[in-house]
């Protein structure tokens, strides 16, 4: 973090829960700004402003928004009120997408309970192509940081078959590739682009993973430590990649598992 009077920012889209929540609170103990986009009951505030209350003691700033990430006048609005709130030489340096919107159906199944085209576009739209979205809104507004870091969360099923699964598994790898394809195009613009691959980690998404259980069994018995990631532990990786030290790495997939995936 720089040392003068001007924020950095960090704008973490699914940052109400999982990794996204574990990252706002690792960023904010770092002196980070922090503005969360999430989408939540309002059964499930007491406990979401709970979470965040720790945030605002640590972080220099707090801004949050119950709202859809993936409607473009939401994204508007956001990119508007931050703006507005941030003072001269303020900058957005870190993108955190933790988007987890995504249909967990199969594909052999009853018509009404089937994976349709249209569950596949959803998913990806949420998944992949709002990550797009968001940065180049960003840009366009010219609240990002001459060397903003852009992170996002992928997992092994870019390339693993788990039934009911599907959807997220298209929506990852071209998660990946539109990572990969604007650390190539962005470089000129100092933005750095990267996924993250977490081990298996707990979280109110994985429970919606059909057969997490065993999923969650086999992990355990895959993983050199013997115990799953934690949010923490991808937490940690998205600070990491948010050092001075590491911005020289984009566009490539960073593994924080544990070893999980060498077996």
């Amino acid at each position: 973090m720089s040392e003068n009077s001007t924020k950095q920012w960090a704008l973490i889209l699914g940052g109400s829960r999982g990794l996204g929540l574990a990252t706002a609170q690792k960023l904010a103990k770092h002196g980070y700004a922090i503005c969360i986009v999430h989408r939540d009951r309002r059964t499930d505030m007491e406990s979401i402003n709970n979470s965040f209350s720790q945030i605002k003691v640590d972080a220099s700033d707090f801004y949050a928004l119950n709202a859809d990430a993936i409607n473009s006048e939401k994204r508007q609005e956001v990119l508007k009120h931050m703006g507005e709130m941030m003072e001269e030489g303020d900058t957005i340096k870190m993108l955190v997408h933790s988007i987890a919107k995504g249909s967990m159906k199969p594909m052999v199944s009853d018509p009404s309970l089937r994976l349709t085209a249209q569950d596949i576009e959803i998913t990806s739209k949420s998944m992949a192509v709002s990550l797009y979205e968001w940065v180049q809104d960003i840009l366009n507004s010219k609240l990002n940081d001459s060397d903003m870091r852009v992170i996002s969360f992928t997992s092994e099923g870019n390339s693993k078959v788990i039934p009911g699964y599907a959807a997220v598994s298209v929506a990852k790898v071209a998660l990946e590739a539109i990572t990969r394809n604007m650390a190539l195009e962005m470089a000129p613009l100092g933005v750095k682009a990267n996924c993250i691959q977490a081990g298996v980690t707990e979280t109110a998404s994985f429970a919606m993973i059909p057969n997490s259980d065993i999923i969650k069994e086999n992990a355990l018995k895959r993983n050199p430590s013997g115990r799953l990631t934690t949010p923490q532990d991808v937490a940690n990786t998205v600070y990491l990649l948010s050092l001075e030290e590491a911005k020289w790495i984009t566009g490539t997939i960073i593994k924080a598992d544990g070893g999980e995936s060498l077996r």
